[in-house]
């Protein structure tokens, strides 16, 4: 009897139910939150799933993030981390993006470049506001970068300024206001615009050649990184991952980039974000800063590229829709898709999706060359 009861004892104790925190707790019901608006809503699942299954399990089982120490191996998705830190699986990604990418939108329309340079307006907002809430410089510019609604860029930044202690709350900020794109956006969309402006219908892209295609990710490349060669890691992959698309004589190494490879990355990344929100390293004030500044940062980007789209459709004469304006975040497709959803909410017949593509693939070019221009100023080769 004493044996049986002595066993019911420790497996009681072994259980995750004695051991965990309130924090642990909350954090668990926010894990349950994301997974309802990504099954049940479809709010990026592809992102929101595995973050939030990251979530789950370190708030259950703390040591599957656990360091090694002492001879003994690290926890599972520690080393999916170690991996986010190296900055391999940000430009990875950045491939993948690359090689999913139609850039013809913004080789047609070069003024897209403009969209995409004011919606990085968040990011240095997000900048000045973080060193006023007490952050020194290069924890403020790695926090600000979330304004740029750029997932694999933050953690790239953050890596490289060595702010590693921040680098997962600024991760799952940047990729949870990347999954609520359609939540965040239209209010500000239609607060800024009127309903004339975006019911403007705008004229057809030209067509844009095989040749400028091949050479536009080969310019880009030797362009930005001959200005700033700390970019390279991710636009240099960005831009490979876009020749293999368009040169036609690797559709291997496309296919590769765009599906497996890419779905891959993002499961080891999204796990080892979601892992990174341990209530222990998740629930403090520094946290909660960091949130907060990442939404005022993406919604001051999403309102600079509306504001700079209304500049444009006064200058063109109507011809610019400013719902476009602000797809000039970095956040690919999601951020075009929600210009064509607000814009089609006043007027089926109106497709800006392509138009929209041109500023959102834009404005994944200005993040990263910000993101080198910090590094620039930070002195970091």
């Amino acid at each position: 009897m004493t044996y049986i009861v002595n066993t019911l004892g420790n497996l009681i104790h072994q259980t995750a139910f004695l051991s965990l925190t309130w924090g642990n707790y909350l954090m668990i019901l926010v894990a349950f939150v994301f997974l309802y608006l990504a099954i049940a809503k479809d709010f990026e699942p592809l992102l929101l799933v595995p973050i939030a299954f990251g979530m789950l399990l370190v708030n259950i089982y703390p040591d599957i993030m656990a360091r090694p120490s002492g001879g003994s191996p690290g926890g599972l998705l520690y080393y999916f981390f170690t991996l986010d830190e190296w900055a391999i699986l940000p430009s990875l990604i950045f491939m993948g993006v690359g090689a999913m990418t139609d850039f013809g939108p913004l080789i047609a329309n070069p003024m897209s470049f403009l969209l995409g340079a004011a919606a990085q307006f968040g990011i240095f907002a997000a900048y000045f506001g973080a060193i006023a809430l007490g952050f020194n410089g290069k924890a403020a510019a790695a926090i600000s970068i979330i304004g740029g609604a750029d997932g694999p860029t933050s953690i790239f930044l953050c890596s490289k300024l060595g702010q590693t202690e921040l680098l997962g709350p600024i991760a799952v900020a940047a990729y949870s206001y990347m999954s609520l794109v359609p939540i965040i956006q239209p209010p500000i969309m239609k607060a800024l615009t009127t309903d004339a402006e975006r019911k403007i219908k705008m004229e057809q892209l030209r067509p844009v050649s095989k040749l400028e295609r091949i050479l536009f990710p080969i310019v880009v490349t030797v362009v930005v990184c001959m200005i700033l060669p700390t970019t390279a890691p991710l636009v240099g992959m960005l831009m490979l991952g876009n020749l293999f698309r368009e040169c036609g004589v690797v559709r291997q190494l496309t296919e590769t980039a765009s599906n497996a490879l890419m779905y891959i990355v993002v499961i080891l990344l999204g796990t080892s974000v979601g892992a990174t929100t341990s209530a222990e390293a998740f629930l403090n004030v520094t946290t909660l800063k960091i949130v907060a500044l990442g939404l005022i940062a993406f919604s001051f980007g999403t309102a600079a590229g509306c504001l700079f789209g209304k500049l444009m459709c006064v200058v063109t004469g109507g011809k610019v829709n400013p719902l476009i304006g602000s797809a000039g975040v970095s956040a690919v497709p999601m951020a075009a898709r929600v210009s064509q959803k607000v814009g089609s909410e006043y007027d089926p017949t109106n497709f800006l999706l392509m138009h929209a593509m041109g500023p959102n693939v834009a404005g994944v070019i200005g993040t990263a060359v910000v993101a080198g221009v910090f590094m620039a100023v930070f002195g970091i080769v």
